[in-house]
């Protein structure tokens, strides 16, 4: 085969490789992201939630929210530091596994605490601040989880970054609604902080250096 027409089929191939690793490795992560979810569910069809299974359900589905959150704000200033760029690629599937347990976690509150009772639910989001808070980091997420598709970025332009800048907020949110939710002062929930706040100061840090390297 003549060299001119093999490089350019070689090419294809090599492209048809990647898509397919990273479809699997975003298939993996998924299968990851979701692992946590199931055992749950399994541990709750088999009554192994302890003596108070809504609160172990509660606990659980907020921790890995949490989680999932700080691992999508460390994609970038771990993409920074190490030059590993493909890591981006994976940053939107974290942000989305922080809301999908995000969601679980309200959605375990309102359908197993409450009963559905959406007058109680709205009564707690307006009068209780540790609630507010939860809610208001819980609807940030939602809207960054709905804005995350290519057509959202398209649509939305320049507006998109500012917007999606709203992560920090919730972050900070977040780690309050912990810290709050467990009453007497705990390692994890302020773990969890420390995180938020050393992600945040690396945010601050890289854009204080771009705005030196622009004025200099």
């Amino acid at each position: 085969m003549p060299a001119v027409a093999a490089a350019p089929r070689a090419g294809a191939q090599d492209k048809a490789r990647r898509k397919r690793w990273q479809r699997a490795s975003h298939l993996a992560l998924w299968a990851l992201t979701l692992t946590p979810a199931a055992v749950t569910l399994v541990d709750a069809l088999t009554w192994n939630l302890g003596v108070d299974p809504i609160e172990t359900l509660t606990h659980r589905t907020g921790w890995w929210a949490i989680l999932h959150l700080v691992l999508s704000l460390a994609v970038t200033p771990l993409r920074r530091l190490t030059g590993w760029h493909w890591l981006i690629r994976y940053r939107r599937q974290l942000g989305l596994g922080a809301f999908v347990y995000a969601s679980l976690h309200l959605g375990v509150y309102a359908f197993l605490d409450l009963g559905l009772d959406f007058s109680i639910l709205a009564e707690d989001v307006l009068e209780r601040p540790f609630m507010t808070i939860g809610f208001a980091a819980w609807l940030i997420l939602l809207a960054l989880a709905i804005t995350s598709t290519r057509g959202w970025i398209v649509r939305l332009g320049r507006r998109w970054a500012l917007l999606h800048r709203l992560v920090y907020v919730a972050a900070g949110l977040v780690s309050l609604h912990f810290v709050w939710g467990r009453k007497t002062v705990q390692p994890e929930p302020l773990l969890f902080a420390g995180a938020f706040a050393v992600l945040l100061g690396a945010r601050a840090v890289y854009v204080l250096r771009r705005r030196r390297a622009r004025a200099s």
